[in-house]
């Protein structure tokens, strides 16, 4: 009896590896956004699962959702998708304005404004869909974004995830002189490559293959303006349950900013975890099991 208590522990702690090697089946969908066209792509598990277990997902700055999030790379498990798929999610993951299959605007240029009103339209998609509120999930600058949609809106969301949490950078680009017209700059395979910086962290397999579909899916890099609306954003205004998540090697996020944020959140449901051994794309790397049981643990304890 003792061994099969044990053995079940073992199953159910985080450090418990997901290891399924079969792509969950993906679908696309169209949500409108104050008359845009925005590309929703959707995994679920098959038959009955937990329906608080709703997530979206928000990328970064540089690439969309399916080379971020759903990177399929023959024997290896590297798709958050699938990994939370099998954890039980219904998983979102959304392509912003200029990325992915979401087209441009007519200006060619995305806002912080544009890109909250985008996700909490999406959201409200996603519950009325469902019948359930979704946590909101952001890498990088979709951590921003999901931020500043939820001080905006945050009845919209159950709680929030973020990681690789920028907000030095992004504080430093408010000041930063813009062309009048969209450049629409070329995607490079250097800066795809970039943020994997830990040697052994990634094969070269999975790394050549996250290059080849970052720029098969975003060839031209999106662009941004009216960056001084940056300033709304507020921790003392997040009013939700947060989980913060850190690459230990992460070169982009400041520990003093995080701190400064994990004090001032007002809501005391937070959580602060530090994903030893990864930098800016653990959720592609050796920590990725750590990275998506944190998210689960995080829910689950919500309901606690």
């Amino acid at each position: 009896m003792k061994i099969l208590v044990h053995v079940l522990a073992l199953l159910l702690s985080s450090s418990f590896s997901v290891t399924n090697l079969h792509a969950v089946p993906l679908s696309k969908n169209i949500v409108d956004s104050n008359g845009h066209p925005m590309t929703l792509w959707h995994k679920q598990p098959a038959g009955q699962f937990d329906p608080k277990k709703h997530i979206l997902l928000l990328h970064g700055r540089t690439w969309s959702s399916l080379p971020d999030f759903d990177l399929q790379v023959k024997g290896e498990s590297l798709s958050t998708m699938d990994n939370l798929v099998e954890l039980g999610f219904s998983v979102w993951a959304l392509d912003a304005r200029g990325y992915g299959e979401t087209p441009r605007d007519t200006t060619g240029w995305n806002t912080p404004n544009k890109a909250a009103q985008d996700v909490a339209n999406v959201l409200r998609w996603i519950t009325q869909s469902s019948g359930q509120k979704p946590v909101i999930f952001g890498w990088s600058y979709g951590s921003i974004v999901a931020q500043l949609t939820v001080q905006q809106n945050p009845e919209l969301a159950r709680a929030i995830v973020l990681y690789g949490y920028p907000l030095d950078l992004v504080v430093s680009s408010i000041s930063q002189k813009l062309p009048d017209l969209p450049p629409k700059i070329k995607n490079t395979a250097k800066n795809a490559a970039s943020d994997f910086l830990i040697d052994g962290s990634i094969s070269q397999k999975a790394i050549d293959t996250y290059v080849k579909e970052s720029l098969k899916a975003d060839p031209f890099r999106a662009d941004w303006n009216q960056l001084q609306q940056w300033r709304q954003l507020d921790g003392k205004q997040i009013k939700i349950p947060l989980l913060l998540l850190q690459g230990e090697q992460d070169p982009l996020i400041d520990v003093k900013s995080h701190a400064k944020l994990f004090i001032e959140l007002p809501n005391a449901n937070k959580q602060w975890v530090v994903l030893a051994g990864g930098d800016h794309a653990a959720l592609l790397e050796t920590p990725k099991d750590r990275f998506v049981h944190s998210i689960n643990d995080f829910v689950e304890w919500l309901e606690r």
